[in-house]
């Protein structure tokens, strides 16, 4: 009798410490999975964190990128040409600056009897006479959003037309760069551009202009360009 009891309680006592192995088991398995959870977790806050850090980042280098483009200088190429010569080089200038352009046309526009020289027709009479401002058609809206001008014009008796003075007359060009160019036969830049700086404030800056003749070449007014807007 005794002694089955005691095979009894052994059997008991062996069900209690097999129950409570696997109860430390199963304890020991839910730590890890509480763990590995814990880990993932820390990862997903991680990843949220650099997202969120690179996206302030990103937007951050925005603004400055619209500041440095804000900060280009500008560069409008405007011309007069009555018959069509100094058209292409303007288009050139255009081009090669990657610049706006602008076309002077006069409200009345000139025929080839305004244009005979020394016929006392429309242009000689605006020539001969200083304070002569031949009316143009359109305007430059956006004028003080350029900072370098470049002007072409022809030489008529030796001067800009004055169609050029109307034009200059006509904005603020104060703190702006000016670059002329002339075409002609044979007459150069001469005074034709330094009459013009009296039409204008003093704070603006006239670089050294030049005189080209009728065909001249892309290479050659780029080349121009390149040296007077170095210096």
């Amino acid at each position: 009798m005794k002694k089955s009891i005691c095979e009894l309680l052994s059997f008991v006592l062996l069900f209690v410490m097999a129950g409570c192995g696997n109860i430390a088991a199963e304890g020991g398995h839910e730590s890890v999975s509480e763990q590995t959870e814990v880990q993932a977790e820390q990862s997903i806050d991680h990843n949220k964190v650099s997202a969120e850090t690179e996206s302030r980042e990103l937007s951050g280098s925005v603004p400055e990128q619209e500041q440095e483009t804000n900060m280009e200088q500008k560069t409008l190429v405007a011309y007069f040409s009555a018959t069509g010569t100094t058209e292409p080089l303007a288009e050139y200038a255009a081009e090669i600056l990657d610049a706006d352009i602008y076309e002077i046309v006069p409200e009345v526009p000139y025929t080839e009897a305004d244009l005979a020289y020394y016929t006392n027709g429309r242009a000689d009479q605006e020539q001969n006479d200083p304070s002569a401002r031949p009316a143009i058609a359109g305007n430059v809206e956006n004028m003080e959003e350029y900072d370098t001008i470049i002007l072409g014009y022809p030489i008529w008796h030796g001067q800009a037309p004055r169609i050029i003075s109307t034009f200059l007359e006509s904005y603020d060009f104060s703190g702006k760069t000016i670059i002329p160019f002339c075409t002609s036969h044979s007459s150069g830049i001469g005074s034709s551009a330094d009459n013009l700086h009296g039409l204008c404030s003093d704070s603006v800056k006239w670089l050294e202009g030049r005189r080209f003749e009728a065909g001249t070449a892309k290479e050659t007014m780029g080349n121009w360009l390149e040296n007077v807007i170095v210096k």
